[in-house]
């Protein structure tokens, strides 16, 4: 792997930088208070090929590599720290993605072109109310009747319920199937008869929402299965590879900005007749908080070309290697960024508590990552026992 960025990547990621900072960050309270991206916003966002990039050109992406959509990820984080903007993007990539990947010729013409314009929402629903990651557990399914499948059954916990319901779009879903053993992934376009849905109020990442579904006999065309019948897990596994590497990498740039905010700050208050900056308290932690963000943004970055290298060209090869790194980034960019935006919060002391200074954006975001969104830490805890220990160390069935 080269460290350095080429000159196409680097020219890249100022691209972003500068959308970030003339077009993010001023909107970024208004995101907040509002509870959602700006459809002008979403056009940049378009017009700079930043909805769903992975996917291929014929389809309106810009067929990037993962470094490349990584890279924007962390842009983005740093532009608009309340991360809502973070987590439109990265589920565009995913899933776009993944869709570009395993779905029928026919979905994709109907479906991607609109993503990528921004004239349509594209996420995943795997959790439900009884559970997160115990698919074991789970109630919605599918059956194949006629040509094509009715759904039954209730997600919960997913983004973007109501930007599907007003830009147009949908979730990719994981079901049961009833046909069979496995289970089947099926694109679920939200305003289809039969979903009734539900808002929920977060503390945070306001500028885009959470809720539920409920699928009752949802009829929905062959067309929409995403690969083969009863193979959805695998499908689904692969895109959370590529949306967690996104998450962590917005997390990094989240990290960087609150670190770069702190340092500003000890660089001019002054306290018992000098800067902040010169006492040794903060600047020890000044120094590790750099370190710990540079170790996992090179993780990151690691992650991301594992993706290109094998993920991309359809290589299950390295599954187990790719599994941990993806696994290892999830569980620490979170962590690091959280822990950078609280401990700067602290430099700033009670000013720091307030709106002016911006830092609680980042804090109240950057939890959902922690708790859940994309999987919660204690699952990655669990991916890597899986594949340090072996499979029959996972203490669930």
């Amino acid at each position: 792997m080269d460290f350095a960025l080429s000159p196409e990547e680097a020219a890249f990621q100022e691209a972003v930088r500068k959308f970030g900072d003339k077009v993010l960050r001023p909107h970024e309270r208004q995101i907040d208070s509002e509870g959602r991206i700006p459809d002008a916003v979403l056009q940049e966002m378009a017009r700079l090929g930043l909805l769903s990039p992975l996917v291929p050109p014929e389809y309106g992406g810009l067929g990037a590599s993962a470094v490349l959509t990584e890279l924007a990820a962390e842009e983005i984080g740093r532009g608009d720290f309340s991360m809502a903007t973070a987590v439109f993007y990265l589920l565009e990539a995913g899933w776009g993605w993944t869709l570009s990947q395993h779905g029928t010729d026919e979905a994709k013409r109907e479906i991607l072109p609109a993503v990528t314009a921004g004239k349509a929402f594209l996420g995943i629903a795997t959790t439900e109310p009884g559970g997160g990651s115990d698919l074991g557990n789970m109630r919605t399914e599918s059956r194949r009747e006629g040509d094509g499948y009715v759904l039954r059954g209730e997600k919960a916990f997913l983004t973007g319920v109501e930007e599907a319901k007003r830009l147009g779009g949908g979730h990719l879903t994981l079901t049961h199937n009833r046909n069979g053993s496995g289970f089947n992934f099926l694109y679920v376009p939200t305003n289809s008869p039969g979903i009734a849905s539900q808002k929920f109020e977060n503390m945070g990442r306001m500028g885009i929402s959470t809720g539920g579904l409920t699928y009752a006999d949802v009829r929905l065309p062959l067309r929409y299965r995403v690969g083969e019948e009863g193979k959805g897990f695998q499908y689904a596994m692969e895109g959370f590879q590529v949306a967690r590497t996104f998450v962590s990498a917005a997390c990094v740039g989240a990290a960087e900005r609150a670190l770069e905010t702190g340092i500003g700050w000890i660089k001019e208050r002054q306290a018992f007749g000098q800067p902040l900056g010169k006492f040794e308290g903060i600047q020890f932690e000044m120094a590790d908080l750099y370190t710990q963000i540079e170790a996992v943004k090179w993780q990151c970055r690691r992650a991301a070309w594992l993706i290109d290298q094998h993920v991309m060209k359809g290589d299950p090869s390295h599954r187990s290697e790719i599994d941990k790194v993806v696994a290892s980034v999830k569980l620490t960019a979170p962590q690091v960024a959280f822990d950078t935006v609280r401990r700067v919060m602290m430099w700033f002391g009670a000013a720091g508590y307030t709106k002016d200074v911006g830092l609680e954006l980042g804090f109240r975001g950057i939890m959902s990552y922690m708790v859940g969104a994309e999987g919660g830490l204690n699952i990655m805890r669990i991916i890597l026992g899986r594949e340090l220990l072996g499979k029959e160390f996972v203490p669930y069935k």
